[in-house]
């Protein structure tokens, strides 16, 4: 492995052009990180713990045990993303989620895992006579900060392994074009080299003093590290996880030299997508770790207070990353409707637009202009425009063909009206354009399928009064 190689790799992101998504021209690694990888961390404890994959299944099935005792386990941890690069229906909320999909089924199917050492196992504690002196509840608190240590000795003998073994790859990289490497592996070598540095402070307050300490100290140090490599990579990790699965299925040499690697020992039968998710399973796992370590701690401890600070540190990580995945959602919906979407022969409208996202779509009727009968349209609301259009089917595949359109909420209102005195259907309210796309002012009467629907128009739509 060249680690040089690895430190000059660019940091994963996206552009939002409207002609496609393209991962954003990334700052380079400076000199100072690439000596600090060139110097590479060798931990007292590498042979101690398993890879991270199998720590997780283990953690997992421990959190899943103590359910009974009142702590759940916030998130679950995937080892593969079942979910298509487009969820047309998607929720608000989902984003973050998708990226936790199929995660029981994926952990039972696991391999063995081995055995971990604890705190109260190391040479060094037996020696201090610590056991005979500190009460179970410090002891236990011991255990946990220590697996904090521990399971960061697992997580970084898999990205090395990942790095050296995937990313640095001959045989990977002559399968693959420049953009599918990077968009592969974003910016692995820079987390491993942020790892590296996390696990060398912790071990090294560990070497200080047996008596574990601070270890949110350190955790409050490295945040703004964390914030700047996790997020870029947990952001893009729908856009890997799709070019995993098309490189699978697509390219002969890259599934040929990836499975020579997963069959090497070093791999112990861990997949390529086992070791890609493990960004996403770290930062969500530490904090976790943050709060059973609180838990832990007497309430009148010094260390509560950077405690609580650590923790909405990570929690911040994770919202950010959150964000991210929802972002990435947003733009891929304004892409996939970029090509469904027909203007013909009216005045169009570039559909990917930075900070543009879609609010609800869906069908409704409209009242033909001069009679009784209602025909099929279909609104799509976005947070800036509402798009009035048909439904037109081509080669099998369903599109649009845009109507009309108008620059919401600035020229859209709704009105509700008395529905059986016009003998309209109950469920009929009015919209008005004050400026369509021909700038002049219009009027349609829709009507919902159902109660609901019309409700879910009428409260997004704003109301006449």
């Amino acid at each position: 492995m060249d680690q040089c190689d690895c430190a000059n790799e660019d940091t994963g992101g996206h552009d939002e052009s409207s002609d496609s998504l393209k991962l954003k021209d990334s700052r380079a690694t400076d000199t100072a990180e690439e000596e600090e990888l060139n110097v590479f961390f060798q931990s007292k404890y590498i042979n101690l713990f398993p890879l991270y994959q199998d720590y997780c299944v283990q953690a997992e099935r421990d959190d899943l045990n103590q359910q009974n005792t009142g702590f759940v386990c916030e998130l679950t941890i995937p080892q593969e993303l079942q979910t298509p690069i487009i969820d047309f229906c998607v929720a608000e909320d989902k984003g973050f989620q998708l990226l936790s999909i199929a995660a029981n089924a994926c952990l039972a199917s696991a391999p063995p895992v081995r055995g971990s050492t604890l705190w109260q196992d190391l040479e060094e504690v037996k020696a201090s006579g610590l056991l005979r002196r500190l009460p179970d509840r410090d002891i236990r608190l011991q255990e946990l900060m220590f697996e904090l240590i521990g399971s960061e000795v697992s997580y970084l003998n898999s990205l090395t392994i990942a790095v050296h073994h995937f990313y640095a790859s001959k045989e990977v990289k002559q399968t693959l074009t420049p953009m599918e490497h990077h968009v592969l592996f974003s910016n692995i070598c820079q987390i491993m080299a942020a790892s590296n540095k996390f696990l060398m402070d912790l071990e090294g307050q560990l070497e200080e003093n047996v008596l574990i300490s601070q270890v949110e100290d350190i955790v409050l140090q490295h945040c703004s590290e964390f914030h700047r490599v996790y997020v870029p990579y947990v952001t893009n990790m729908r856009y890997q996880e799709t070019m995993v699965n098309q490189l699978l299925q697509q390219n002969r040499d890259f599934l040929h030299s990836i499975k020579n690697i997963e069959s090497h020992k070093d791999c112990q039968r861990q997949s390529l997508k086992s070791f890609l998710v493990l960004p996403f399973q770290r930062i969500t796992r530490i904090k976790l770790l943050l709060q059973s370590i609180l838990k832990q701690t007497k309430p009148d401890s010094d260390s509560i207070s950077n405690l609580e600070k650590a923790i909405a540190a990570i929690h911040e990580i994770v919202t950010e990353c959150d964000r991210g995945v929802r972002k990435m959602e947003q733009i891929e919906e304004l892409v996939y409707l970029d090509r469904l979407l027909d203007f013909g022969k009216i005045k169009s409208v570039p559909m990917v637009v930075s900070g543009r996202f879609l609010v609800h779509q869906g069908p409704i009727r409209q009242r033909s202009v001069g009679t009784s009968c209602f025909s099929s349209v279909y609104l799509h609301l976005f947070n800036d425009l509402l798009v009035i259009s048909s439904k037109k089917y081509w080669f099998q595949h369903a599109g649009f063909t845009v109507m009309d359109h108008a620059e919401f909420p600035k020229h859209v209102n709704v009105e509700h009206v008395q529905t059986e005195l016009l003998g309209l259907p109950p469920d009929s309210f009015l919209l008005h354009l004050s400026k369509n796309h021909t700038g002049q002012p219009t009027t349609m009467i829709l009507a919902a399928d159902t109660t609901s629907d019309k409700e879910v128009w009428t409260k997004l739509l704003p109301c006449k009064q």
